[in-house]
């Protein structure tokens, strides 16, 4: 933690330790920046649909942790701290076989509550397997 992160960015580091779905995954934050956040989910053997193949509610669930860690990382002010996805698409373009992804989130926009991003989830050597917009309302 840096002495320049925003109150939004230590709530969420804070938040994403405690989250039992996030540890069930074994999701964790690599990179923290204003309006940017790395997570990185851990590849197991819970997480296939068969055989080696990533589950894409496992893709689509780090996408949305992602953005989600993103929207915060540049609020000043976190409030109450309460947010929620309100849209996620998610584009599938490659079969994310039997190792760890990352998912990179940036904001495109902020308005008053909501913050919208686009994330890249991508597999060592930087191979792209999805592409997410994401919808985030803070507060």
């Amino acid at each position: 933690m840096s002495a320049s992160e925003t109150a939004g960015a230590r709530r969420i580091r804070q938040w994403f330790d405690l989250s039992p779905f996030n540890t069930h995954l074994g999701l964790r934050i690599e990179r923290l920046e204003n309006d940017r956040a790395d997570v990185v989910m851990p590849f197991a053997a819970s997480l296939p649909t068969l055989g080696d193949v990533v589950h894409g509610g496992a893709i689509s669930a780090l996408a949305d942790t992602a953005a989600t860690v993103c929207s915060w990382a540049g609020v000043d002010d976190p409030g109450d701290g309460r947010g929620a996805t309100v849209a996620l698409t998610v584009e599938f373009l490659a079969a994310a076989r039997g190792r760890d992804l990352t998912a990179t989130a940036r904001v495109l926009r902020r308005g008053k509550s909501l913050c919208f991003s686009e994330v890249d989830v991508t597999e060592p050597g930087g191979g792209l397997v999805a592409k997410a917009l994401v919808t985030y309302k803070l507060g």
